[in-house]
């Protein structure tokens, strides 16, 4: 019983931290520049009770656009493009569910990974959109224009990814070594 109170608390600090993140890196005018894939894998690797391993992300992401919604001039709720953005966070989630055994090449190989998956299907959603016409040379700038924002969200992801596992399982080796009383 105490285990599952202690994740639901480090649960909730998650959300509310990076949710917290989400909204001040933007309005720095610093996009991309929260792990939000990286709590994804994180939460989809670590937490045993998956569907609070899908709540973790998507909440944490729900959070930061309900605020720009009603606080800000961007529009947090801005289409049916943002469903796909969503997806990807799930499917980065699912991935980190398949990851087994974790080790730093499995994070690494895993985090690069999800962070192209994200950029590919958010920036499909983007095209969906409409924003640079539906042709092919459309699409390719599409892309090509989401290229810094993908270096930016690529680096970091893999430094979320280094800081969440890495203090993860040092918490945990701190924990198994005390003492246990009988």
């Amino acid at each position: 019983m105490k285990r599952n109170y202690t994740d639901i608390i480090m649960a909730a600090v998650l959300i509310l931290a990076v949710a917290a993140m989400r909204i001040i890196t933007a309005e720095l005018r610093l996009p991309n520049y929260t792990p939000v894939e990286a709590v994804g894998l994180f939460a989809g690797a670590v937490i045993l009770d998956k569907k609070y391993a899908y709540i973790l992300p998507l909440l944490t992401m729900f959070i930061a656009d309900t605020y720009f919604q009603f606080f800000t001039t961007v529009n947090g709720f801005y289409g049916f493009e943002q469903v796909i953005v969503y997806i990807a966070m799930a499917l980065v989630t699912f991935m980190g569910t398949k990851m087994g055994k974790i080790n730093g090449i499995k994070v690494l190989g895993y985090s690069i990974t999800g962070s192209f998956v994200f950029f590919a299907l958010s920036n499909f959603s983007y095209f969906l959109a409409g924003w640079n016409g539906y042709t092919t040379s459309g699409f390719i700038k599409t892309y090509i224009d989401a290229l810094e924002f993908y270096r930016t969200s690529l680096t970091v992801n893999l430094v979320g990814s280094i800081v969440l596992f890495g203090l993860y399982f040092t918490s945990k080796n701190v924990i198994a070594r005390q003492p246990q009383n009988a």
